[in-house]
């Protein structure tokens, strides 16, 4: 297995290694000296691919242990709705086989068809979040139409749409550079359809996936060297605008007052994020033990999607919410150096890429951590590599092979070496 990805990496980074016939050596060896080269050449292990492997462990550890607590948290739940506990263990599983599929597939594409192909794979993403707006076609859940049934799989626009996203923003910071740098315009055009992708997303309605994905692509926009002052300017217009929505609808008006105290009204309004200290409460320092926990039975609401990291501290306490926290952190800094290393071997758009999916997994993971222990406001998100969801755990999976084929490609690249001693200069001082 390994030698074959081996060899399907290499293919892919160098079309044809084999020499030409004018590099040929003059005299030819001789019998004795070929037949030790070729049983060299037999017993020389496989090289695995060279990659950033502490980020593909880290990586498939959290994936891992995210299946294991999917389990823990669903059984209960699962029994009771459909009589078989094993019902989202099954789904998780055949998620994770597509994930992987996935990324495997993903790995294998060089970053320069993402950078050729990024403006139609933004528009593709807001073709699928309005078709998943169109009555019929549009999957509703708890009030939410958010997926587009296609057979056993439920598609989420929205969670494409945050891939692509991150894709098409990091090529036009490559072709608009001087103009993002000097003009407002320039900062504008991207925002007016990251606006509108954003207004599609907010009708399903999905608040959270919103916020991440604004918020993503102004932290790219300032890496990529926007003005202090228009980034301002648009921070504060995001702000007010955010205001503006909870503002205007009672039920996420409801949720920002009820986290601010959930034991004024705990078996109402306060339900969800009571429910979840309570978790965190019971397992102290070192946890109940895994399966052991009580509120994922009858109390804990979204155990195995919003909330899995409140299962995570009731059965694993604070040792294990701290662990899963460090690796979400490392992750998100492999993202930044990846990013970083490509950028000193003059490969922006793959720095670009690479630092706007950290931006994304840090600031999702934020926010669901943040929500379950009450320092945000309670809404949908998942948390990444460890909720159940099909869209988001393929999602996560392709950006990882993206960050791994971009490391891959900058370590293949002569540049890369060259600049090995080189500074980031001032744009980068703001990761």
């Amino acid at each position: 297995m390994s030698s074959s990805l081996s060899s399907s990496l290499s293919s892919s980074l160098s079309p044809s290694l084999s020499p030409s016939p004018g590099s040929a050596m003059d005299s030819s060896p001789s019998a004795p000296e070929a037949g030790v080269r070729t049983l060299s050449h037999r017993q020389r292990a496989p090289r695995l691919p060279d990659m950033d492997w502490a980020l593909l462990v880290c990586a498939a550890a959290l994936v891992g242990l995210g299946f294991i607590m999917v389990a823990s948290a669903s059984m209960p739940i699962a029994d009771r709705t459909f009589g078989n506990p094993f019902h989202f263990v099954l789904r998780h599983g055949a998620a994770l086989v597509l994930a992987l599929s996935a990324a495997l597939g993903v790995l294998l594409v060089p970053i320069r068809v993402w950078e050729r192909q990024g403006t139609l794979l933004f528009f593709v993403g807001l073709s699928l979040l309005v078709l998943v707006l169109i009555p019929g076609l549009g999957r509703n859940v708890n009030g939410a139409t958010r997926w587009i049934p296609l057979g056993p799989f439920n598609l989420q626009s929205s969670e494409l749409m945050k891939f692509f996203a991150v894709i098409f923003i990091a090529g036009y910071l490559i072709r608009r550079r001087e103009e993002v740098e000097t003009s407002l315009l320039g900062f504008v055009k991207p925002m007016a359809l990251i606006v509108i992708a954003a207004t599609l997303i907010m009708a399903e309605p999905d608040f959270g996936t919103t916020v991440v994905l604004m918020t993503t692509v102004m932290g790219m926009l300032f890496l990529g060297g926007v003005r202090l002052l228009y980034f301002g300017g648009l921070g504060l217009a995001v702000v007010l605008s955010g205001i503006g929505l909870v503002l205007s609808s009672p039920y996420r008006l409801q949720r920002v007052t009820s986290y601010l105290d959930p034991w004024a009204d705990p078996y109402n309004t306060g339900f969800q994020l009571s429910q979840a200290l309570i978790a965190f409460g019971r397992g102290e320092w070192a946890g109940v033990g895994l399966g052991n926990g009580i509120q994922k039975q009858f109390y804990l609401p979204e155990a195995h999607t919003d909330f899995i990291i409140a299962v995570v501290g009731e059965e694993l306490g604070l040792a294990g919410v701290l662990l899963v926290t460090a690796a979400m952190g490392f992750i998100v800094w492999r993202a930044f150096q990846i990013g970083f290393r490509a950028r000193l071997a003059g490969r922006h758009f793959d720095a670009y890429l690479a630092q706007g999916f950290g931006l994304g997994l840090g600031l999702q993971g934020l926010i669901n951590i943040g929500v379950n222990v009450g320092l945000l406001p309670t809404k949908g998100l998942t948390l990444p590599f460890l909720s159940y969801g099909s869209n988001s755990l393929i999602v996560v999976c392709m950006i990882i092979a993206v960050l791994l084929r971009v490391d891959l490609e900058t370590r293949h690249d002569p540049r890369a070496a060259a600049a090995a001693g080189g500074g980031g200069g001032v744009k980068w001082a703001r990761a």
